[in-house]
């Protein structure tokens, strides 16, 4: 069986695209699981890199009140939102002279 060239490649484009689909609908899976009210949630490891804090520095966040966070299945999430929230009340912005 012989296949020419441009045969080949509106097949490889073809496949090429239903990646793409299935790429896409991928990542809208991994949204909608990581998710909760339509809105982002963060795990410890995301909040870890984004803040530059230690597991302790979270711990002490979350038994003050200061960082809601949520429960799923023993593990800790946080909603993007109250992260933000928590960043604008937390660190101000430096004094100018």
């Amino acid at each position: 069986m012989n296949i020419d060239r441009m045969e080949f490649i509106a097949w490889m484009e073809r496949i090429m695209d239903r990646f793409d689909i299935l790429g896409e609908r991928l990542e809208n899976v991994q949204k909608q699981k990581n998710s909760i009210d339509g809105e982002e949630l963060l795990d410890n490891q995301d909040l870890f890199m984004m803040l530059k804090v230690s597991a302790r520095s979270l711990q002490r966040y979350r038994s003050s009140g200061k960082l809601p966070y949520y429960t799923i299945s023993g593990k800790l999430y946080y909603k993007l939102s109250d992260v933000h929230q928590f960043i604008r009340e937390s660190f101000s912005a430096p004094v100018r002279k």
